[in-house]
């Protein structure tokens, strides 16, 4: 009887609490209406993954052949080639780009002088805001036979011959995730800044008094606070293992390192729009969502065991 007495009172049905916050939820309606339309009713057009599609007969003309299409894209050695490429590349991704924002953030907060913190912060943020053609061209061009890189290395008697860095698939690899690291790495430390903001002066300030120098102040202080936060954006980025890069596959690939630059979804672009098998193309993609919609799973439940951090 006392709990039920101390227990707090429903204030007002859904509809009143609706009514009392309209503002608030007329803001988010344009996003839920984005989602729609651009994320839900196009889940519809799943279903040509399972026909024959001809734009000529529509949704409902076209033949009906089950799993046809994904059975082709199983007995397809370029498929295996395109997925293995993704595949790592992602895998390089996780591993090496992934937690180079979260290091530099770290680095960034233990500058003591604020006018020389605030430069590296801007500098560092340029890169992502240039379009990855001209990031790729720049690239493509200092790393040239004839670039300043090659010329630069010969001048110094560190090679004697230039290096075929975009005909040599070997290096292909390396250097996307290099660039990626160039070009992402200050805007996504961005987030771990703000969060490294957000911890009390009071626990480094206690550490201090208690004789932890900096190292010791980062490892008990510092990472400890960001785990969830990493935790979360691990979870997100799991999805992605299946999908690659167009951007580098595309515009620093090539024939001649095609053999791991060419990643699942220049596969199924290839697929869908140069060779019109919309079908198959859509059967490509239907099984990179359901693959990221499992990875997100497992690295959800992954995280929560391990740190015990879950999205969901």
């Amino acid at each position: 009887m006392n709990e039920a007495k101390t227990m707090p009172k429903r204030q007002g049905g859904t509809w009143k609490r609706f009514k009392t916050q309209w503002t608030l939820q007329m803001m988010i309606l344009p996003c839920i209406a984005f989602l729609i339309v651009f994320a839900y009713i196009p889940l519809a057009g799943n279903i040509i993954a399972f026909q024959n599609f001809k734009i000529t007969s529509g949704f409902t003309g076209s033949e009906f052949v089950g799993l046809r299409n994904f059975i082709e894209m199983f007995k397809d050695p370029t498929f295996y080639q395109a997925m293995k490429n993704t595949v790592i590349l992602s895998l390089l991704y996780l591993l090496v780009v992934f937690p180079m924002p979260l290091l530099f953030a770290l680095l960034i907060h233990e500058i003591p002088f604020k006018r020389f913190k605030k430069i590296v912060q801007t500098t560092s943020y340029l890169p992502h805001f240039i379009a990855f053609a001209m990031v790729a061209s720049m690239w493509i061009i200092l790393l040239d036979p004839k670039g300043l890189v090659n010329e630069t290395a010969q001048l110094l008697q560190i090679i004697q011959h230039p290096i075929e860095f975009w005909t040599e698939p070997g290096l292909f690899r390396p250097l996307s995730t290099l660039i990626s690291i160039w070009k992402e790495t200050g805007w996504g430390a961005i987030i771990f800044l703000a969060a490294i903001a957000g911890i009390q002066p009071d626990l480094y300030e206690a550490a201090m008094m208690d004789g932890a120098g900096r190292i010791k102040r980062i490892w008990h202080i510092t990472l400890p606070n960001l785990i969830p936060l990493f935790a979360i954006l691990f979870i997100l980025k799991a999805g992605t293992l299946f999908t690659g890069n167009l951007d580098h596959s595309i515009l620093l690939g090539n024939s001649f390192n095609k053999e791991t630059s060419y990643v699942i979804e220049y596969y199924s672009l290839q697929m869908g729009l140069e060779l019109t098998r919309y079908s198959y193309a859509t059967a490509v993609s239907s099984f990179q969502a359901i693959m990221s919609l499992v990875l997100v799973l497992f690295a959800n439940w992954f995280s929560g065991r391990v740190s015990g951090n879950r999205l969901f």
